[in-house]
């Protein structure tokens, strides 16, 4: 019986967390979604950011796009 009530409270845990961290991630979501406006071609997907969604080029930005996250201008 123990068993199994700490496995109801480890899958209840991890839904928890996994709740906090999905609301954060929406809202920079839609932050993001704000300032990349501009529809990209298929010559921006060979541009993709870094893992930390960062842009090593200056002017550009990184979008989500059709083909993942990719360094877009601004200008």
């Amino acid at each position: 019986m123990s068993i199994q009530f700490l496995l109801r409270l480890l899958v209840l845990c991890v839904l928890l967390l996994q709740a906090q961290g999905g609301y954060q991630r929406w809202k920079k979501l839609q932050r993001k979604k704000a300032t990349c406006e501009r529809r990209p071609s298929t010559s921006h997907c060979t541009n993709h950011c870094s893992p930390f969604q960062k842009c090593t080029k200056e002017n550009t930005m990184c979008c989500s796009t059709f083909c993942g996250n990719v360094c877009m201008d601004i200008l």
